[in-house]
């Protein structure tokens, strides 16, 4: 196994890790305005809503971080993730093209990140994980 098989998945690992916990510094430091979002997208109870993402969003990064049981943080993610872009990034709604350009940017990076997701999900994380423990090499 090539030091890149071993290396690159940690490293993709943890590069989606930190997008993850961007996006969850962002909801916590800007709550009202995340909240004020969510009610122009008729989201019910906004707070508890970010609550739960914010839970989701760390179980989802610890999971992947670690390696343990990525393959499901990672379904957890891109469930996360799917939802969000299809709820709150609906560019084909916005009748002003400059908006609607900047949604569309956003919808598409999320789509990009599932992606990756589905990749993570397909393969697995990686040797360099807790996952692997006890894996024979083929």
């Amino acid at each position: 196994m090539s030091l890149s098989e071993i290396i690159s998945p940690f490293v993709g690992r943890l590069l989606l890790a930190w997008f993850y916990v961007a996006s969850a510094r962002h909801i916590a430091g800007h709550w009202q305005e995340v909240t004020d979002q969510l009610l122009a997208h008729h989201v019910p109870l906004p707070p508890l809503a970010m609550l739960v993402v914010l839970v989701l969003l760390a179980i989802g990064v610890l999971s992947l971080v670690a390696g343990y049981h990525a393959r499901h943080g990672a379904v957890m993610l891109f469930g996360l993730t799917i939802a969000t872009a299809f709820f709150m990034h609906d560019y084909w709604r916005i009748a002003d093209a400059a908006l609607r350009k900047a949604e569309y940017e956003i919808f598409i990076r999320d789509v990009a990140i599932c992606g990756g997701l589905l990749i993570l999900i397909g393969l697995g994380p990686g040797p360099f994980s807790i996952d692997a423990r006890g894996v024979k090499k083929k």
